[in-house]
């Protein structure tokens, strides 16, 4: 006779944002003045320490102490690492997770740095950022 266990999801306490987007990045940064940039930040940081520092073992500095403190005392090189590292943890989550979405480090060099050249790019990035960000926390919500 054989005996099936049924495996129980453990769901996590806290829920994350599925919810951004680039146009409702452009609108509330347009509207409060560019503080809506550092709260759209910040919370990735939070969100991806949430999320990747139980399997990858890192912390991620927060936004606020980068844009406040490092990235004027390094002159802009500190924030630059900062994307670098933190598309590149999103992009090592996502392809943990197994989510079939193409971002990482090369996106933000890709698309952020040389995209100034098509005025667009770092639009495109910032779109690509949040929809990263959804996806894994979408799949964090559900499974932990």
């Amino acid at each position: 006779m054989e005996t099936f266990v049924k495996e129980e999801v453990v769901r996590p306490a806290i829920q994350l944002k599925t919810n951004r987007g680039l146009l409702k990045y452009i609108l509330l940064n347009f509207i409060t003045l560019g503080i809506y940039s550092l709260v759209f930040m910040s919370s990735i940081s939070n969100d991806v320490n949430i999320v990747c520092s139980r399997y990858d073992g890192k912390k991620t500095m927060h936004f606020c102490l980068l844009f406040f403190i490092v990235a004027p005392l390094t002159l802009g090189i500190g924030a630059v690492v900062w994307m670098h590292r933190i598309s590149a943890r999103i992009g090592a989550e996502l392809q943990r997770r197994g989510i079939a979405y193409s971002f990482g480090a090369g996106s933000f060099w890709l698309w952020n740095t040389l995209g100034c050249l098509i005025v667009i790019g770092p639009a495109v990035y910032m779109h690509k950022l949040a929809k990263a960000m959804n996806l894994m926390n979408a799949d964090y919500n559900e499974r932990g």
